[in-house]
């Protein structure tokens, strides 16, 4: 029987036997030590099926926005610090992360955002090598549907030397966002902060403007997919349900930043929003929504794989995170 005495007395032989955690015969010499682990994740794709749809969330990286009192337009920076601090984040910057969905519907392969593209901050960027570890090709790519015309969501059609990327795939957008970000007397009546972006849309959107496909909130855009009002965030913004035989999925785009913070607290109202009382009233009603049909809900600033289940938690939500899985 084992005893503290027997425990002690084996413990040399033991000491013998055994080097960095592997058991040795008496005689032989230790292996070498494993190579300590790389720098670098593997790929940043993750691919799960609605119905028949085949959806691959794509990562491009992440952005620490430094935390301060302007990032949440209505609460004290020391409310926001804490809810952070309550999911572990830090309390100095927001990491705010970047994951598009691509769906293979319909015969067609077809994006719902583009990424930073080349454009974005240090930790963001790596939205194509992601999208081609995940076995595609931009030459693929059939349809961009466009939620908003924020940077983060349209620099990946265009590059930074002007070069486009996806050469066979047709563009659409809301007709509510390209009525405003291409419209001049908007711009010139743009406060300062808004120039840049309105300067970026055409940059984007400039050489192929006449090609570009506008389309309407209420219309399946490809199959199984159909545009959801949600406005606020911009005044054409739009959400997504993805919808095949039992499955929904619903495509928040910008609905939410982090949901640690505005899933929680939907009345908050972050920087980014432009119409901040639309932004909120928005929230609640997709947020009720995905809640009340159980449906799935993807995220563009989640943590990574960013899609998951809304569930009512007193006056606001919580993001559930969806269960990974091997299969497909």
């Amino acid at each position: 029987s084992l005893t503290r005495r027997s425990i002690l007395a084996a413990a040399p032989a033991a000491a013998v036997l055994t080097s960095g955690g592997v058991a040795l015969a008496q005689g032989t010499q230790a292996a070498p030590a494993a190579a300590a682990p790389g720098s670098q994740q593997a790929p940043g794709f993750y691919r799960y099926k609605v119905g028949e749809i085949e959806v691959t969330a794509i990562n491009d990286g992440f952005w620490n926005r430094p935390l301060d009192a302007n990032f949440v337009k209505n609460a004290p920076l020391e409310e926001v610090q804490k809810a952070q601090e309550r999911y572990f984040l830090p309390t100095n910057v927001t990491p705010i992360p970047f994951t598009t969905s691509v769906l293979r519907t319909g015969g067609r392969l077809v994006l719902i955002d583009t990424g930073n593209g080349n454009s974005g901050a240090p930790t963001s960027g790596t939205w194509m090598t992601n999208f081609k570890a995940a076995g595609f090709d931009p030459a693929q790519v059939n349809t961009i549907i466009i939620s908003h015309f924020h940077g983060d969501h349209i620099n990946g059609i265009r590059l930074k030397d002007g070069n486009a990327v996806f050469p066979n795939a047709e563009i659409m957008v809301s007709a509510p966002e390209w009525g405003f970000w291409m419209d001049d007397a908007k711009m010139a009546a743009a406060p300062e902060g808004l120039k840049g972006n309105f300067n970026n849309v055409r940059r984007v959107f400039g050489p192929i403007a006449k090609d570009v496909k506008q389309y309407e909130a209420g219309k399946e855009l490809v199959p199984g997919v159909t545009a959801v009002a949600a406005t606020g965030h911009t005044p054409g913004h739009t959400a997504f349900m993805v919808a095949s035989g039992n499955g929904k999925l619903l495509v928040l785009s910008d609905t939410t930043n982090h949901p640690a913070l505005f899933v929680r607290r939907p009345e908050w109202q972050a920087v980014f929003d432009m119409d901040g009382n639309q932004a909120v009233e928005t929230r609640k009603k997709l947020l009720d929504m995905a809640a009340s049909e159980k449906a799935r809900v993807a995220f563009y600033h989640a943590p990574f794989p960013a899609n998951g289940y809304i569930a009512k938690s007193g006056s606001g939500y919580e993001f559930v995170p969806a269960q990974w899985t091997p299969a497909i």
